[in-house]
């Protein structure tokens, strides 16, 4: 067993190849909570067009990685030529169980806060990093150790996220929702599954609206093989595509609500209840015990609808930002 008296202070340097499969099994260990495989590992960091090997910076005690914190910024824009100069992300950072109490999370914190500062980054945010986030911020009750390190270095509350679960086992279509279907398909309403050339409206819908992200999060699930009965999309009176819902766009995983989204001047008269029902039905159908997502907000009206539809809350995050000068 070694003594960790004796141990020798870790070096902190720039991914390498090789060093992939420590990281996943020290994340792993380090954050029981929400471990990571190879190939996630795989798709959210290194196949991300954003990732520069030395923007994940790697706690390394002799051979043995003890940890790690992920710096990024953006090198190809989310839409248009927008680079966001200012603004860096820290996805995650983990330091292994056997190493804590050491200083080392402040130092691989420190550490990446200086790669992003060298590169002009005065704005960092943990953990809200898109499209590829690991989670939409930081569970203080899970990690509050993380918590109290994060406040002490800058990083300051902007908002909360919350995530949700429901169970599917016995699901029933709502009668009341049924009829407010039939209802809005008598005024012109028509929910379907889009065609091809139905997901031209539905980009241009996510993208101008909701986000580009939103936008790139669906072509990349389409585009990795996600099939469209995956998606719900409503078109009003005027033919004029105005919402879609849709389950399966994060890591082909089908118990994954989302996203959603209904135009701001359509809302209020029950689109976005339909389409969260709609797509539920089909998710009982293809024999989904729970549907679940990561991020609404608790005050919203979606977090009301979620709710009012039998959705609880699980866990809490807090989307943090640290500000600081050039």
């Amino acid at each position: 067993m070694t003594d960790r008296t004796t141990t020798s202070r870790p070096d902190i340097r720039g991914f390498r190849a090789g060093d992939g499969p420590q990281v996943v099994e020290v994340w792993r260990r380090s954050a029981p909570a929400d471990p990571v495989t190879a190939d996630r590992f795989r798709s959210l960091v290194l196949l991300d067009a954003n990732f520069d090997p030395e923007g994940l910076r790697v706690a390394v005690e002799g051979n043995r990685v003890v940890g790690a914190a992920y710096a990024v910024r953006r090198l190809t824009p989310m839409t248009g030529t927008d680079l966001e100069p200012e603004q860096g992300w820290i996805p995650f950072f983990f330091v292994d169980p056997a190493a804590r109490r050491r200083g080392l999370g402040r130092r691989l914190l420190a550490d990446a806060l200086d790669w992003l500062h060298g590169h002009g980054r005065t704005r960092v945010d943990f953990s809200s990093y898109t499209p590829n986030y690991v989670l939409p911020g930081l569970d203080a009750e899970t990690y509050p150790e993380a918590a109290l390190l994060l406040e002490s270095l800058g990083f300051r509350t902007l908002y909360e996220a919350e995530a949700m679960d429901r169970g599917l086992v016995g699901y029933r279509f709502p009668e009341d929702v049924a009829r407010h279907v039939e209802e809005l398909t008598a005024q012109g309403y028509r929910f379907a599954t889009p065609s091809d050339d139905d997901l031209v409206d539905l980009f241009a819908l996510a993208g101008s609206h909701f986000g580009p992200d939103w936008a790139c999060t669906i072509r990349a699930c389409l585009a990795a093989g996600t099939p469209l009965d995956r998606i719900v999309v409503v078109r009003d009176p005027s033919d004029r595509m105005v919402g879609w819902a849709m389950h399966g766009a994060f890591d082909a995983v089908d118990e994954r609500f989302g996203p959603i989204g209904v135009l701001e001047e359509m809302r209020g008269i029950g689109l976005g209840e339909v389409l969260l029902h709609l797509v539920l039905e089909r998710m009982r159908a293809r024999r989904a015990h729970s549907a679940w997502f990561l991020w609404t907000g608790a005050q919203s009206p979606a977090g009301h609808m979620y709710r009012k539809t039998g959705f609880t809350t699980t866990r809490v995050f807090r989307v943090m930002r640290r500000t600081a000068a050039r």
